[in-house]
């Protein structure tokens, strides 16, 4: 894709130029801490990998700095989303002050984050406790982090933790019948909510399980992780929409709307998958029209359109087809981390 450059930084400047002032962009701003800036600056920090673009840098720095500064808000599972890319920009600075808030959280999820039975981390949100649930999306706001921080600050037991909590959401949220993941699993009563194969809670694995695949260590957690993985590629790949390239909301369901930032997460691991050799053709090609599937969501303002707001344990699949429509920064986040893979590898 060609202009794919032009496209990132047009959705770049519109996310950092959108302030919160209440209603729907409170979710598309930078302005806060919490789970959609944790993904939008994760993407930056890639796109200034695959760029070399100072002023991405820079940008990040900035919005790391102010933060601090100001007080971060109380710890959970999607306020910890943020600290991936602090620790991806510690290993660039080597800051001490970085270094010392990393390790502070990391000991937090070790040793203070709510847990499930068989030791699972909870999935505790600023608004709910979630007792005794597993979501898959703790995988890529938390556990990455964890896994990340253990290789950066040389702690082989904040590793193993990661390989363990993979290992466990893997057991409970994978379906082996048609290989996608179940948004949720909670030990109170032992289910599986409303059974839903929810697109974005999907490509929080396509996406991210190529991050995990390139730091972890070879052993058992990561050959499960990647067997894993590619059979949840596989079972996608028929699921893709013949005429817009992105996938549904609900996977297995044709008839409920197409969503673009599940889409642009799926296409970012479907490219880096093929890219480093673990998956086939068949994936770099459903990569590729995936992407410009969210290539023409793109509005000329820079505004990522068709992007499904936070979205909460649903109980019957009802509710996933409620949730609005509404510009995001992890849509604008999303759709250039799928960029980084078509501008240049990081």
């Amino acid at each position: 894709m060609k202009d794919a450059l032009a496209l990132a930084g047009r959705v770049l400047e519109k996310l950092t130029a959108t302030h919160a002032g209440g209603g729907e962009n409170d979710h598309l701003t930078l302005d806060t801490w919490e789970w959609p800036q944790g993904v939008a600056v994760y993407a930056m920090l890639k796109l200034w990998r695959a760029t070399g673009d100072s002023a991405v840098l820079g940008r990040v720095r900035d919005w790391y700095e102010g933060h601090i500064a100001r007080g971060l808000p109380p710890r959970n599972v999607n306020t910890t989303a943020p600290m991936l890319g602090l620790t991806v920009l510690y290993e660039h600075t080597r800051d001490a002050r970085y270094r010392s808030l990393i390790e502070d959280w990391a000991l937090w999820v070790i040793n203070g984050m709510p847990r499930t039975q068989e030791g699972g981390l909870q999935h505790i949100t600023t608004h709910d406790e979630n007792p005794q649930q597993l979501w898959d999306d703790t995988l890529y706001m938390t556990v990455l982090f964890l896994l990340r921080a253990g290789l950066a600050l040389q702690r082989p037991e904040w590793v193993a933790e990661a390989e363990y909590q993979l290992t466990l959401h893997i057991k409970y949220l994978h379906c082996p019948h048609n290989g996608l993941w179940y948004h949720g699993w909670t030990f109170e009563g032992r289910h599986h909510f409303g059974g839903a194969f929810w697109a974005r809670g999907n490509a929080w694995i396509t996406a991210g399980a190529p991050e995990f695949l390139e730091w972890m260590p070879q052993g058992a957690a990561r050959r499960l992780l990647m067997e894993t993985w590619r059979e949840q590629c596989a079972a996608l790949l028929p699921l893709q929409d013949a005429q817009t390239g992105l996938w549904h909301t609900l996977l297995d369901h044709a008839d409920s709307y197409v969503e673009t930032s599940a889409s642009a997460a799926i296409a970012y691991g479907l490219l880096k998958g093929a890219r480093l050799g673990w998956l086939g053709e068949d994936a770099a090609r459903a990569g590729l029209r995936a992407a410009e599937g969210v290539a023409a969501q793109i509005g000329p303002d820079g505004w990522v359109a068709n992007v499904s707001y936070g979205t909460p344990m649903g109980m019957d699949l009802d509710f996933y087809l409620g949730i609005p429509l509404r510009p995001t920064a992890y849509g604008q986040g999303l759709a250039f981390l799928m960029f980084t893979e078509l501008i240049g590898a990081q």
